[in-house]
């Protein structure tokens, strides 16, 4: 009887698992999303990043990237590394206040990057592409929120544009993020030695000294010359005859 109320049980309950699955849909992994490697940077600073685009798609491939840096984070030098197969283009805005690199103002920084792929470059089902990128100096901000849009060979568009959300979940598109941490300290050089300065009082010391060990030198000979003398006296005493009465 056990047996047989285990093996209903279990049978009710895949009956109602493929209900649900009918209903719902299957419940696959968490889709992959486009991400900044590596997470981390140093403000001030100029960092080398690479956008990990990988494909969601089972039919189609990935055609375009469109990177939008963000406005309250304005960054004075962007490149870009060749990606073969790929052309890429860039627009600008302008910021106010200007930005300073290497003691220039700039009035206009890099809002936006697009690449698009040439041929037979589109990134396939099951693949992924890197797009590096170098920027700097980097803004004195907690993070950089990019916000990209991911183009599909069949004209759908993968919108990575959700920032993120403090003590929140993941949201279901999320933003590449690159947090910036506090640039490190230079380390203390060696502080110089200083230099002896004498004061009227060190040279008041300084004679003092100078006098006491004069008279201890003076005390210490005449020391010994009393004890030659003595001695000599000693000597003397002994050779000369005993008078007897």
């Amino acid at each position: 009887m056990t047996r047989f109320r285990r093996t209903a049980t279990a049978a009710a309950a895949l009956a109602f698992t493929a209900a649900a699955t009918a209903v719902l849909g299957f419940a696959g992994p968490a889709s992959a999303h486009v991400t900044v490697n590596p997470k981390e940077a140093a403000q001030g600073g100029y960092a080398r990043v690479a956008f990990r685009v990988p494909n969601e798609s089972d039919t189609a491939s990935t055609t375009k990237i469109e990177v939008t840096l963000p406005e309250n984070a304005p960054v004075g030098s962007v490149s870009t590394m060749p990606v073969p197969g790929w052309t890429v283009a860039t627009e600008k805005r302008k910021v106010d206040p200007p930005i300073e690199v290497h003691g220039s103002q700039l009035a206009e920084a890099i809002s936006k990057i697009t690449w698009t792929a040439t041929g037979d470059a589109a990134v396939k089902p099951g693949q992924f592409q890197e797009f590096p990128v170098s920027m700097g100096p980097l803004p004195k901000v907690d993070s950089m929120v990019f916000k990209v849009l991911q183009t599909y060979s069949d004209g759908n568009i993968s919108r990575w544009i959700d920032p993120p959300a403090p003590g929140a979940e993941e949201p279901e598109n999320p933003a590449p993020v690159l947090t910036l941490t506090a640039a490190a300290a230079p380390a203390d050089s060696a502080a110089p030695s200083a230099a002896v300065v004498s004061s009227p009082d060190d040279d008041d010391d300084d004679e003092g000294n100078g006098l006491a060990v004069g008279l201890g030198v003076a005390g210490l000979v005449a020391g010994l010359a009393g004890l030659v003398l003595g001695g000599l006296a000693f000597s003397r005493t002994r050779r000369e005859p005993v008078a007897r009465s």
